[in-house]
């Protein structure tokens, strides 16, 4: 797996960005604005060799793959430079393959920059007059009628400039009023050009991912400094959470480009849909992610003083020149479920991997068999997402296979790697055994391993390895939600032990465990983090009460009472008053986990049941477009919740920089599981309202669990507070 660019890929990246910052400076921004293309600018991009970029070598360019010029797209986002710079890249690329020797004068002017390409991305057969990007400053044109591409050289053809949204030289051009030659001709000719309308997509995709990351970091870097109220507002989660949430958006985007790009060069039948759906996805991330951003700058971002109009600006006027960007959700639909086929660009080399490697498919495959093999058709009734589908007899089996805390040697695990340890987890979940059981007895080991006494091992951790006992979480406390650092449950010395009293509120798994892994209040004197001490509590001990609190999600969690109960001091793990330090000992079982396993389950059935549901206009609802819109956006939602886990997990693989990837993956993914399972509800109704055993059943509990997963593991508006505070260097939104 690799999210990053090469050195060669890197030292271009930073070319352009340098070129960049010192041309698209405010002031010549706004006279493009007004003057049109920037001749300075555009002759220097063809000095960098940014025309060439997709130019063949054998025809004297640099051979790059559609990775590179995304590279170089993301930094056209980022600052804006006038003109149709991926119009031109890629007409050259048509210029150089299809045209004979006598269109190398024509090539030769691209390249260098004295003349400016542009593309019409409809056939002029169907429409003869469109609107065409850069087309009041293009000398040359590119278009598909038929069966034939075509050049269409306006350098002498008159044309007049209206005013557009952006002022970035959009033109309606009549084709039938202008001379055109023809490039090439024949199905090997359209198809290319054909692909090269899909490399125009994705490359807009990463040029809009890279205008709305920029257009939230000016956004934030404001927050940083205006005050409202005595204090920054970027500290008000009014102003700080929305950003998050559009930061989320536009990272998904660029990662969903990077995977289509990714699912071409590995022949994936399933690529042309998605190209469609990170062109769709892009387009709405940067309009949302821009306005948000204005938004932030409040009615100073209303003025041109600041660049942020700019952003809102090319965000519209970049993907709407190809119409409207729905169409590409419904497109997207088409080909994933119509199988309608399209010719695709040959995009090269690319660094970007998401491949799990050979370590996790061994992993899978080994999970498989063993499930095959041992479970049994009432061990399967017995599956479900929470506590209450653990069974012992089979979490004994998978501990004597050494099938759990695989990641953890010291517990008896096999010590296998991240990806590896998604791999199985993702597997575990396809088998609908995946009930935090398993995870938490990893944790509360590995804590008193660590940081445990002697008898601890003895007495628990040596149950907890022979999986003879589980352990809960005794976390949480009534009126404390995700602030775990609120406890109230008090340990106090007794003797040569402690008296633990209090109350702990959704302890699940209490009335299946053994054991409590206690976060307790032994000091009331210092800072309410600092004061605090961990325990195992014996949930059998006396003084011990736990009450079930059941939920709509058929889900039983417990409140837990504490009074007067006794343990002694051996039972303590770490430090007195030292109870954050000791967590932190099982942090590395933290991977940016997101809720993608279930959500594309919930897909599976929704579509399921959309093949047997009759559709109003006939047939059946799988073959609507409306259903498959709906059902492809739920796709594409669990795409980008799986590829940010991936990006989380390989970034603590790799110790590569993680600001905050591992909260943007869980609060992104919770969010859409709970907004696509409500829409597939209502998609597949009224019989996904029934429990009926089969997809209608996992439709109607996936609605439930969904709202459960936006609180697991702390609320999303914790996440998102992270989310600001790390990736996008807001002020600290909590006290």
């Amino acid at each position: 797996m690799n999210f990053d660019l090469t050195e060669e890929q890197e030292m271009m990246r930073e070319s352009f960005a340098r070129f960049f910052d010192d041309t698209c400076t405010p002031e010549r921004l706004r006279k493009a604005e007004k003057e049109g293309l920037d001749r300075q600018v555009w002759s220097g991009l063809a000095e960098l060799g940014a025309f060439l970029l997709r130019v063949p070598e054998e025809n004297d360019g640099l051979g790059l793959g559609t990775f590179d010029a995304a590279v170089l797209m993301e930094e056209v986002g980022r600052k804006l430079p006038f003109g149709p710079i991926a119009e031109t890249v890629l007409a050259a690329r048509l210029l150089a393959i299809l045209g004979s020797d006598a269109f190398a004068g024509h090539l030769g002017a691209v390249v260098g920059g004295e003349k400016v390409a542009s593309l019409a991305l409809h056939d002029i057969l169907d429409k003869p007059q469109q609107f065409v990007a850069g087309g009041a400053e293009a000398d040359i044109v590119v278009a598909r009628k038929g069966d034939q591409v075509l050049l269409f050289d306006l350098s002498q053809h008159e044309r007049t400039t209206e005013p557009s949204l952006s002022s970035d030289g959009l033109a309606e051009m009549d084709f039938g009023l202008v001379e055109a030659t023809v490039l090439a001709s024949g199905s090997e000719a359209t198809a290319l050009f054909e692909a090269t309308v899909e490399e125009w997509k994705i490359l807009v995709s990463v040029a809009l991912a890279g205008l709305g990351r920029q257009a939230l970091k000016t956004a934030s870097e404001y927050a940083c400094e205006r005050k409202q109220f005595g204090q920054e507002i970027g500290k008000f989660q009014g102003i700080s959470h929305p950003l998050a949430d559009c930061l989320c958006l536009v990272d998904s985007g660029k990662l969903l480009a990077w995977k289509a790009m990714r699912a071409i060069a590995d022949g994936d039948q399933d690529a042309a849909a998605q190209i469609s759906v990170a062109a769709w996805w892009a387009a709405r991330a940067a309009g949302e992610a821009t306005s948000q951003a204005l938004h932030t700058f409040g009615g100073y971002g209303l003025t041109t003083e600041y660049d942020i109009y700019l952003y809102v600006q090319r965000a519209r006027s970049w993907p709407l020149i190809a119409g409207d960007p729905e169409q590409w959700l419904t497109e997207a639909g088409r080909r994933h479920y119509g199988e309608e086929k399209i010719s695709l660009p040959d995009v090269g080399d690319l660094p970007i991997e998401f491949d799990i490697g050979e370590e996790a498919r061994a992993m899978m495959a080994e999970i498989d068999a063993f499930m095959e093999a041992n479970v049994t058709p009432e061990m399967r009734k017995k599956f479900h997402y929470s506590w209450e589908g653990f069974v012992p007899e089979l979490h004994k089996k998978l501990i004597e296979a050494r099938l759990h805390f695989l990641s953890s040697p010291e517990l008896g695990g096999r010590g296998i790697g991240p990806y590896a340890k998604a791999a199985a987890r993702r597997t575990f979940d396809k088998h609908g055994y995946n009930n935090p059981a398993a995870g938490v007895a990893e944790m509360v080991g590995l804590m008193i391993s660590r940081a445990g006494s002697d008898e601890l091992k003895q007495e628990v951790l040596s149950k907890i390895t022979s999986g003879e006992s589980i352990a809960s979480l005794g976390y949480s406390e009534p009126g404390a939600g995700s602030d775990v650092f609120a406890a109230q449950t008090r340990a106090v010395p007794d003797g040569n032990g402690w008296r633990i009293d209090g109350t702990k509120m959704f302890t699940s798994g209490a009335n299946l465990s053994d054991y409590v892994l206690m976060l307790t209040r032994t000091n009331t004197e210092v800072a309410k983090h600092k004061g605090l001490t961990m325990f195992i509590v014996p949930l059998k001990a006396p003084g011990v009460t736990i009450q079930p609190v059941h939920t709509f999600q058929d889900e039983r969690t417990n409140i837990t009472f504490y009074d007067n109960v006794k343990i002694p001091d051996s039972w303590r793990l770490g430090e007195v008053d030292g109870g954050v330090r000791t967590m932190s000992l099982a942090l590395e079982l933290e991977h940016g986990g997101s809720f993608a396993n279930p959500m594309f389950a919930t897909i599976e059935a929704a579509e399921e049941l959309c093949q047997e549901i009759d559709a109003p206009e006939g047939g059946k609802l799988i073959d609507s477009n409306d259903a498959r819109r709906r059902l492809i956006r739920a796709r594409a939602n669990a795409a980008a919740a799986l590829l940010l886990e991936h990006r989380a997990t390989w970034a603590g693989a790799e110790k590569k920089p993680n600001p905050g990837f591992g909260p943007m993956a869980k609060m992104f993914s919770s969010e859409c599981f709970l907004e696509d399972a409500r829409d597939l509800l209502s998609l597949t109704a009224p019989l996904s309202l029934t429990k009926r055993e089969g997809a209608a059943a996992l439709l109607n509990q996936s609605y439930r669990h969904a709202h459960g997963t936006r609180i697991y593991g702390g609320t999303s508006e914790v996440h998102r507070s992270m989310i600001a505070e790390r990736a996008l260097g807001l002020p600290r939104t909590r006290a």
